[in-house]
């Protein structure tokens, strides 16, 4: 009997490292954050360097966030990129309204995070900032921010998402 326990205890020794017991969040975030779907959102300079990253040379493929998707619908991460004018505010928030829960947000770009160089005192025309209209997740800085940039930035928010953080970051 003691042989049988003890080739028993052996075995759960050596199951140990391949067997995890976890929150079923966790494993839900984790799976989140390896499935990301991009909804295609450029409005200027940025979404140029935005399709770089979708390209061969980035290849978000790799980690799980390749498929730019059409439809807001489709999709579960709103990487908004370049000049939010006044007129495309309501329509952000539509498309962010119609995403299903939960989503995430990626502002890419100075004129995305607070008007870059539209922003001047008495200019109407532009909304500086991203997060006046959606909540944002990861700020991407630059003018226009590098590929590797936004890649920096979606690898950011997949921590996030594992790690269930609900607070906004910044990627230098």
């Amino acid at each position: 009997m003691t042989e049988a326990r003890e080739s028993s205890d052996v075995l759960l020794e050596q199951a140990r490292p391949l067997v995890h017991l976890d929150k079923l969040e966790n494993l839900l975030n984790h799976a989140r954050a390896n499935s990301l779907w991009p909804l295609t959102f450029g409005l200027a300079c940025c979404a140029i360097e935005m399709m770089a990253v979708g390209a061969s040379r980035f290849d978000l493929d790799r980690i799980g966030a390749g498929v730019f998707r059409p439809s807001a619908r489709q999709a579960d991460v709103m990487i908004t990129a370049g000049t939010i004018s006044r007129k495309m505010g309501p329509v952000i928030k539509t498309l962010w309204d119609q995403m299903p829960s939960p989503k995430w947000s990626i502002a890419m770009g100075g004129c995305t995070i607070d008007g870059g160089p539209f922003k001047y005192p008495g200019q109407y025309a532009i909304i500086e900032g991203a997060d006046k209209i959606i909540p944002v997740d990861v700020y991407v800085p630059g003018c226009p921010p590098r590929p590797e940039a936004l890649f920096a930035g979606i690898l950011k928010l997949e921590e996030k998402i594992k790690s269930g953080d609900k607070t906004p970051a910044t990627v230098a």
